[in-house]
């Protein structure tokens, strides 16, 4: 590669790595797809379905974009400058950076450039380069474009170990407010239902997909989101939701708006967890009246405290699925609590702390062999 050339690339990875943050579905760090990664590049610690963490280089494949949503800096329309990599150019950059030790896997989306058909298909080719050619066989998120042929999903689902295709609003009603060029169906629905149908099919590589939602751009409820959401998780086998508070950027129709507040998506993400870990159904998330959540207390706690009759529960009798609607314990916790009650009783606030429990936040809904735990922890 001449210096030129390179420097070209360079230039190109800079521009559309960093222009890729702005989709947090790949779960990269505690504030994913935010922060600037390794050498001033967007690559990040993203975490695997095992659980652990690879540097993943983040990028889009072309920041062109020929559709309007109102909050998004690749906007068609939006004065900014264009670039797109060619596969094999990006398939070479990939293969430099693993050599490198930089980088052991790969999320690769791409704004819709001027045909979204033929965006689709240079992302498959990239990605078809880099396992054949450079047979790399480490992890691939793909993002799977609206206006994306059946058949691209198939070969997607081919090559890459997890998919994604971002809803952003969730419903159509919403998602109108912010683009006049989208639709949730056809363009986004169904090829999640096409996804859906290839991760099913075990001879195919892919494994699992997730989706985002932008909060705070369409004035949507979190009511409204977590209905969403819960659907997905039913009907689509949604492997995760994402959550991307709204911020706002210059020259967007939206940039006056101001941000969303971060506690926001905390607690969405907070409600996630009570939906796909903790085994609480839709009907049980605690909506504030105007079908918010409240910023000021998480929604498990909530919950409890509107159930007075429910708590405070013995610790040494609880069934494991009261335990885990209990505040301030968690699965990790609970388990270790069933394990420890098989060697004898639990008879101090001490003991549950060494069990991972958050003692301060679990004690006003705990007895310790007929005692309350808070009394217990007052007198420490």
């Amino acid at each position: 590669m001449t210096s030129r050339h390179a420097q070209r690339v360079e230039s190109k990875l800079r521009l559309l790595a960093g222009q890729a943050r702005f989709d947090i579905a790949c779960a990269c760090g505690l504030d994913p797809g935010r922060e600037r990664g390794l050498d001033g590049r967007w690559i990040y610690p993203t975490v695997m379905p095992d659980g652990s963490r690879q540097m993943t280089l983040k990028v889009l494949m072309d920041n062109a974009c020929t559709s309007d949503c109102s909050y998004c800096a690749q906007r068609a329309g939006r004065d900014t400058p264009r670039d797109r990599f060619r596969p094999e150019e990006l398939a070479r950059l990939l293969d430099e950076l693993i050599r490198a030790g930089l980088v052991k896997a790969l999320f690769l989306s791409s704004g819709l450039g001027s045909d979204a058909v033929r965006s689709m298909d240079r992302m498959l080719d990239t990605v078809a380069i880099v396992r054949r050619r450079y047979a790399f066989r480490g992890f691939v998120h793909l993002k799977v474009l609206p206006g994306a042929q059946r058949a691209q999903v198939e070969q997607a689902a081919r090559l890459a170990q997890r998919l994604s295709v971002n809803l952003e609003a969730p419903n159509a009603r919403r998602l109108r407010a912010i683009s006049e060029r989208k639709a949730l169906e056809p363009d986004i629905l169904e090829r999640m239902g096409w996804i859906a149908d290839a991760i099913r099919d075990r001879r195919l590589l892919a494994k699992g997909h997730t989706t985002q939602f932008v909060i705070g751009a369409a004035d949507e409820t979190d009511a409204e989101i977590v209905t969403c959401t819960d659907r997905l998780y039913r009907d689509f086998d949604l492997g995760r939701a994402y959550y991307s508070k709204f911020q706002p950027v210059a020259g967007t129709p939206l940039e006056g708006r101001p941000p969303a507040p971060f506690m926001r998506e905390h607690r969405l993400y907070q409600v996630d967890f009570l939906l796909r870990k903790y085994g609480f159904a839709r009907d049980e998330i605690p909506f504030e009246p105007d079908g918010n959540l409240s910023l000021a207390v998480d929604p498990k706690t909530r919950w409890a405290q509107l159930r007075p009759g429910l708590f405070p529960v013995e610790v040494n009798r609880a069934e494991r699925e009261v335990l885990l609607r209990t505040p301030g314990l968690g699965p990790v916790s609970v388990e270790r609590i069933l394990a420890a009650r098989c060697q004898g009783r639990i008879r101090s606030p001490a003991q549950l702390a060494r069990l991972g429990v958050r003692v301060a936040h679990a004690a006003p809904y705990l007895l310790l062999d007929g005692r309350p735990a808070q009394r217990q922890l007052a007198l420490l």
